[in-house]
């Protein structure tokens, strides 16, 4: 709040030649107050004062207009921490005059004369600006006038030593002596009192110590402690300037000696330079035999090379390379799975499941004592929290963090490395991670591993097979170094989001873990917890003036971001933010609340809107799984005319889905009196059975009970009896068969608020291990052949 330059402090002596006389005797008995921070203030002061104009800008200025331009001023220790009460202010304190007012960016500054000691008598306001009715004392009376002028000689004593010690107050002092004798002992103790680097508090005690040769005495041991201080800081110093004068002595002889060198010449090259750069940085790493011969059998060589040579610069980026690896450098595992469990927690809402698995994966690194030769895949669609996942696994380990994304690679020489005679050869990707973190057991992601690419320059899959073997990668070999580095410590986290494009050779090497996608629910815990503040963090927008209900959150998921990850979901909500900022630079003194009936002022009509699965004859909702989560699948049939047999399909389906919709027509057509339907209905009707979203590319085998059930429904002339959706691969002979991404249809069923599903009988180990929590509210029926599925959609 305020605050007193400690620093160079100007003395003003009270001498009647100079132009700040002494102040008049008379007195007023009235005072505008304020509280001093840092230290009590002296009589015998000239310094300049800073106040924050708010509150203290009134008193300032009621004071520069009075005609005596007095203020008092008193310390109170809690000032600093915002405005003090009167309770806590020092009832003893310093008038003083004001000379030099000066006001900027809120602060007023101005020189405080110190004029006499006051007592509060009354406090006639007791909310700032303060008035307090205030007492002076008078001069103490001289008891003992050769015991004083002892005390007196003994301060002026120290005084003059400190002046030789700390020159910061040599001028002020000078000044002093110069003007006050030993027959003025008062401001002699005052002054001696303020130039220490006393406790403001024992500071305090002295300027309310009115007896002189008490006041003397407690003056003497305070200076007394500054001359001790005074004398170990000078030590300090001559010790620090010895140290300095050594080193610049070693300096000049180590110039000198270059010099000697270069007229001699033996002085050193860059080569040797090199030579001992590359040997330094081996001492400190506990390098295997064989890298520690190859990197003599290279520094042999490089100190033979012409500097100017070509060989030179590759043998010398060789080096470069080999010694920067972390050769037996370790980081520290922490093994605790209550803190993991915490990270996981902290990083994550929702995928329970998931965060079980992991913590599973870490206990049996905990029991062992170790983690190492472990590769994890996470499977899941976009924005589901697979690389945050990664890099929470690696916080809760301690372990340093490095990631890339393999997407569109093609050349292994990525992962590999290139050949050093290659001109801008260098290491592959795994090294440049090792030489990055410092260590030898980092966390590596490998992201959208399920994008890598394949060309003339070959095949980074297969590159991959070394580096994610466990019985292979303690020998892993880069082509630049030639060297086995052991990656058996790393922990390999990759990402995908489809396993169906990743070989599986390489796909054999990995755990696989899946990430199906979140609920509503779990999408408005994540938005509350982690999307809507961290969305607000860079905007830099305060929580205070942007709040959004549940409702509107809840609105958000449903209608403008239903795909099983998030991304989507944080998208929305930085347009929110952005249109709402425009809003606050109109006006910062608005608060806004995004609430459900403002919603669509921000992001328009939604996008997805509440609908119920169709129903009617020929009409069936399937389960279908994407690179995008789960979802539902209408299927529609319909009889065009009845002058010829035929079939039809449309809706872009790919060959196995287009011999999915053929096996399910066979089928129905030749069992259509076993299963209650019209005969010949087929034998002279043209079926159409369409898939709709058209431009939608469709393929896989999971919709051949629905395409049954669908052209069952229009031979019939029945619709299924209610909402329902199914899954499953139908054969020729009716037997249903098991599909994957069960979890992610599930998942794709709740989000349509479908309960009743028909799925596979060989599914229904996938779908017991699914968490309680998605399997809640549903009624499921596990069939193993058509026969069971017809029943289910059919009987009355």
């Amino acid at each position: 709040m305020d605050d007193t330059d400690n620093g160079n402090s100007e003395f003003i002596p009270h001498h009647r030649d100079k132009q700040l006389a002494r102040p008049d005797q008379v007195l007023p008995d009235t005072l505008q107050l304020i509280p001093l921070a840092s230290r009590p203030y002296f009589p015998v002061l000239v310094q300049p004062i800073v106040v924050d104009q708010d509150p203290w800008g009134e008193s300032i200025r009621l004071v520069t207009e009075s005609a005596h331009k007095l203020i008092a001023m008193s310390f109170a220790p809690s000032a600093g921490k915002g405005v003090p009460q009167p309770e806590d202010i020092c009832i003893i304190g310093c008038v003083a005059r004001i000379h030099r007012l000066h006001e900027s960016k809120g602060k007023l500054q101005f020189i405080a004369q110190g004029v006499r000691r006051f007592r509060i008598r009354e406090w006639l306001k007791r909310v700032p600006p303060y008035v307090v009715r205030v007492e002076y004392f008078d001069s103490p009376p001289i008891e003992d006038e050769s015991q004083l002028r002892a005390y007196a000689m003994s301060i002026i004593n120290i005084i003059k030593e400190l002046m030789t010690l700390n020159p910061l107050y040599n001028e002020e002092l000078k000044q002093y002596l110069n003007y006050f004798d030993p027959n003025e002992p008062s401001p002699l103790a005052d002054f001696a009192a303020a130039i220490t680097s006393a406790d403001a508090v024992e500071l305090q005690d002295i300027l309310e110590t009115i007896p002189l040769l008490e006041r003397m005495e407690k003056v003497l041991l305070m200076i007394g402690k500054e001359l001790e201080v005074a004398r170990l800081q000078a030590k300090i110093t001559e010790q620090m300037q010895e140290q300095v004068s050594e080193q610049q002595k070693e300096f000049f002889l180590r110039q000198q000696l270059k010099v000697i060198q270069q007229e001699l010449g033996i002085s050193k090259d860059d080569r040797e330079s090199d030579v001992e750069k590359f040997s330094e940085r081996l001492e400190h790493l506990d390098t295997p035999d064989h890298v520690a011969k190859r990197v003599d059998d290279e520094l042999q060589k490089l100190q033979v090379l012409d500097p100017s040579s070509a060989e030179y610069g590759v043998t010398r980026n060789y080096l470069d390379w080999v010694t920067s690896v972390p050769w037996g450098v370790f980081s520290e595992d922490q093994l605790d799975l209550a803190h993991a469990r915490k990270v996981l927690d902290r990083d994550h809402d929702g995928l329970d499941d998931v965060k079980q698995r992991m913590i599973e994966f870490l206990a049996i690194g905990a029991y062992r004592g170790e983690i190492a030769g472990s590769i994890l895949l996470l499977v899941g669609p976009p924005g589901v929290g697979k690389t945050s996942l990664g890099k929470s696994v690696a916080s809760a380990l301690g372990r340093k963090f490095y990631q890339f994304s393999l997407g569109g690679m093609r050349d292994e020489a990525e992962i590999k490395g290139h050949r050093r005679t290659y001109i801008g050869a260098m290491p592959g990707k795994m090294i440049q991670a090792l030489k990055e973190v410092e260590v030898c057991n980092p966390v590596i992601m490998l992201d959208e591993i399920d994008k890598v690419g394949a060309s003339y320059q070959g095949d980074p899959a297969s590159a991959l097979l070394e580096v994610l073997d466990p019985e292979q990668n303690s020998e892993f070999l880069d082509h630049y170094l030639d060297l086995r580095v052991d990656l058996s410590k790393v922990l390999f986290i990759c990402t995908a989001n489809q396993l169906d494009t990743i070989p599986a050779a390489l796909l054999d090497r990995m755990e696989v873990i899946r990430l199906a996608g979140y609920l509503t629910e779990e999408k408005l815990l994540i938005a509350k917890h982690h999307l809507w503040k961290r969305q607000l963090k860079r905007a830099g927008v305060p929580a205070s003036k942007l709040k959004i209900t549940v409702g509107a959150l809840r609105k958000v998921i449903d209608g403008y971001a239903r795909e099983a990850g998030v991304r989507a979901l944080e998208k929305q909500l930085g347009r929110i933010v952005r249109k709402t900022v425009v809003s606050l630079l109109e006006d910062d003194n608005q608060k806004i609340s995004v609430g459900i009936a403002n919603l669509e002022e921000y992001l328009g009509a939604p996008m997805f809107t509440k609908q119920h699965p169709h129903r009617g004859v020929g009409v069936v909702t399937g389960l279908a799984w994407t690179a995008m989560g789960g979802t539902t699948l209408t299927i529609e049939a319909s009889r065009i005319h009845d002058g010829s047999r035929g079939f039809k399909q449309t809706g872009q389906l790919g060959d196995v889905m287009r011999e999915s919709a053929q096996i399910a027509y066979s089928f129905v057509a030749s069992h259509l009196k076993e299963l209650k339907g019209i005969e010949s209905f087929f034998d002279d009707a043209f079926v159409h059975l369409h898939v709709p979203e058209g431009a939608t590319p469709k393929d896989g085998p999971s919709a051949g009970i629905t395409m049954a059930s669908a052209l069952l429904s229009l031979a019939k002339g029945k619709k299924v009896r209610r909402e329902m959706a199914m899954t499953g691969e139908l054969t020729l002979t009716g037997r249903v068969l098991p599909v994957g991404g069960i979890r992610e249809k599930v998942i794709g069923a709740r989000r349509a608020s479908l309960k009743e599903l028909i799925l596979p009988a060989d599914n229904q180990r996938d779908f017991d291990e699914m968490p309680d929590y998605l399997k809640k509210g549903l009624r499921v029926s596990f069939v193993s052949h058509f026969n069971e599925v017809a029943d289910l959609c059919f009987r009355s």
